[in-house]
């Protein structure tokens, strides 16, 4: 198979979908891979190391797009990439559809085979491509609100972690998973005061344990969502349905009765984002403010630390790419249930559910899709 790596063009998307290290496995598994000039330059990816790992360097997006078997990227394609790709060519790559009508309709015209790697599962039950950007987002989710807080930023002016005889700051985070429980590494070894809300006992129990007494754990409520946010100085937005539209836990009420200057991080943007006053950003202008209260609503975090996020991303992406590669998409997706779940287009079908209730398209299953 020939697979095809094009340099990210989203604003400060720095991330590409193989390291020279991959590139070497494909190669070594029989497969040719076309690589756009300059993809991984800015974390130090040059031309040179993936000609050494075997690739053959192009200079255009249109000449990857045009070659390749199966395109691998990390960023949902933008509309010019969607116009590229043609009947039956395999994308893999990050696609947050729920809350991206036109990207899903561009997906549908072109007739490709879209794989998102947020909905790819494995056997318990997480969703292992999702994982690795979700612990550099909770990570990076603290250290971005910290700077926002900072009184230039448009902060309250409060240290995290305050200092002997002034009190620390209040940290807020909805949602207990992988998002969460990093975010709330992160906060606790700064020493704020954290609590995290999860509708799951179990996932509350789960941190307790892992975080001992020092973490405060809330059932979530909308009482309790109220109640925690208002007092907070820093709220981070964890939560995440699988595939689909991230439902708004915090209201425009609630976030004008938050304290003058606090901070929201809403790490679930992806997929619409946790608050009614959210609207995506960028690495170029992060940050907006509503009723007073800082909004950092970043679609691509993980995107600010590349060099780190891209090898974190390619330990997990690289088997699935190389049974995508080796089987070919079909066969794959029929051996493999949790690849499976990763398929959200399929020659102008939407074969995932969650995406095709929330944006009222008809949904066509994956095994019957893939039964043509």
């Amino acid at each position: 198979m020939l697979i095809g790596v094009p340099k990210e063009i989203k604003t400060h998307e720095y991330r590409v979908g193989l390291t020279p290290s991959s590139v070497r496995e494909l190669v070594h598994h029989g497969h040719e891979v076309v690589v756009q000039t300059a993809a991984g330059h800015a974390i130090g990816l040059d031309d040179e190391h993936y000609i050494a790992a075997g690739a053959r360097i192009v200079e255009a997006p249109d000449e990857v797009f045009a070659t390749a078997d199966m395109v691998v990227k990390v960023k949902e394609p933008q509309p010019g990439e969607c116009q590229m790709l043609r009947e039956g060519q395999v994308l893999f790559t990050y696609l947050h559809l729920a809350p991206d009508p036109e990207q899903t309709r561009l997906l549908l015209e072109s007739g490709c085979v879209a794989i998102a790697y947020e909905t790819v599962t494995d056997d318990a039950g997480g969703l292992p491509l999702l994982t690795p950007m979700s612990e550099v987002a909770g990570r990076m989710a603290i250290q971005a609100g910290a700077h926002c807080l900072e009184m230039e930023q448009g902060g309250r002016g409060t240290l995290l972690g305050g200092v002997p005889g002034v009190a620390a700051a209040d940290v807020v985070i909805l949602g207990g998973g992988v998002v969460g429980a990093n975010a709330a590494r992160m906060a606790m070894g700064l020493e704020a005061r954290v609590t995290v809300i999860d509708k799951s006992l179990r996932r509350l129990q789960e941190l307790e344990m892992q975080f001992g007494a020092t973490l405060n754990t809330i059932f979530s409520t909308v009482r309790a969502i109220e109640e925690h946010v208002a007092e907070a100085d820093l709220v981070v937005g964890a939560v995440l349905v699988p595939g689909a539209e991230t439902p708004n836990l915090i209201t425009r009420e609630m976030v004008a009765n938050m304290k003058r200057g606090s901070v929201i991080v809403d790490v679930a943007i992806d997929q619409g984002g946790c608050t009614e006053t959210s609207r995506p950003t960028t690495h170029a202008e992060p940050t907006y403010v509503v009723d007073e209260v800082v909004h950092y609503c970043v679609t691509n975090m993980p995107g600010a630390v590349s060099r780190t996020s891209t090898f974190a991303l390619n330990n997990a992406t690289l088997p699935f790419v190389l049974v995508l590669a080796d089987k070919g998409y079909k066969q794959a997706l029929l051996d493999d249930p949790h690849l499976c779940n990763g398929l959200n287009v399929h020659r102008g079908s939407v074969a995932y559910e969650a995406v095709a209730r929330d944006l009222g398209l008809p949904w066509r299953p994956a095994h019957e899709a893939l039964g043509d």
